[in-house]
């Protein structure tokens, strides 16, 4: 038995289902999935299927993509939907597939491992317990009566920073714009959502949220960053995005020693 973490899918299925083929992935194993299962990619549709149909055998984390889908599908943005994302709202089955979607959390942590895997990662200015507790608040968000006023007010840069007096919906952004769409903060955590680039060409005053002094203690695993192209520089935060759905690449661990799976997104 083994368990896998794989990064953002973006529709892109048939690139996993040949990394899983080439493991020799079984019904004994685990897969781990670090968000944005959907959008861009060819295979939306399939990809959340698919996922959906691995049961307790799938672990996997939202990601701004997998909200974003989320809010279209509950009417609460009058964003476009992308086209790779149509054959989703025309599906029989779309309401069971958002079900599910919309049931799943924002962080999952495995003491096996001493491995939390978020989308985007954690800020400096929480500890593992903290980010724990943020995340299963969101979750109940989600699943519960207050859902549509969270995708309703979901989208936004601000509050840009942490804090814990922060209440109703700016306080549901800001804890979610941390866990998916977070690449670069300053020291104390703020949040600079507009820079996508690579790591040397952070904004001033800012870096990589995983170059600050961390409070989490245990191994990380995140997507989200194509830009990283798999790397950070640091054995315990691992980038999982390598940029599948731009044409690079989809990156697999083996989370019981480490080893790195690849294969290009064709």
């Amino acid at each position: 038995m083994a368990t896998y973490a794989v990064g953002d899918l973006q529709g892109c299925l048939d690139p996993l289902q040949r990394l899983l083929e080439r493991v020799k992935f079984s019904e004994n194993d685990k897969l781990w999935v670090a968000g944005d299962l959907v959008n861009r990619g060819p295979q939306s549709l399939e990809s959340l299927r698919f996922i959906m149909s691995m049961g307790k055998r799938a672990k996997v984390v939202l990601g701004n993509h997998d909200l974003h889908l989320l809010a279209l599908h509950h009417g609460a943005t009058d964003l476009r939907i992308d086209p790779t994302l149509t054959a989703i709202f025309s599906a029989p089955d779309r309401e069971e597939l958002m079900t599910w979607l919309q049931s799943l959390p924002l962080l999952h942590y495995s003491s096996t491992f001493q491995t939390v895997m978020t989308h985007a990662g954690i800020p400096p200015c929480w500890d593992l317990g903290t980010a724990q507790t943020l995340a299963k608040e969101i979750h109940q968000v989600l699943t519960g009566p207050q859902d549509q006023e969270y995708f309703a007010n979901m989208y936004g840069n601000l509050p840009d920073l942490w804090n814990p007096d922060l209440e109703g919906p700016e306080r549901w952004r800001c804890i979610t714009n941390y866990f998916t769409r977070m690449r670069f903060t300053d020291a104390q955590g703020r949040l600079e959502l507009k820079a996508k680039a690579k790591p040397h060409e952070a904004p001033a005053g800012f870096a990589p949220w995983f170059n600050h002094a961390s409070q989490v203690d245990c191994q990380q695993v995140f997507g989200h960053w194509a830009a990283l192209e798999g790397e950070t520089g640091l054995e315990t935060v691992v980038n999982l995005d390598m940029g599948c759905v731009w044409g690079g690449h989809l990156k697999m661990m083996r989370l019981e020693d480490k080893e790195v799976f690849k294969t290009a997104c064709v």
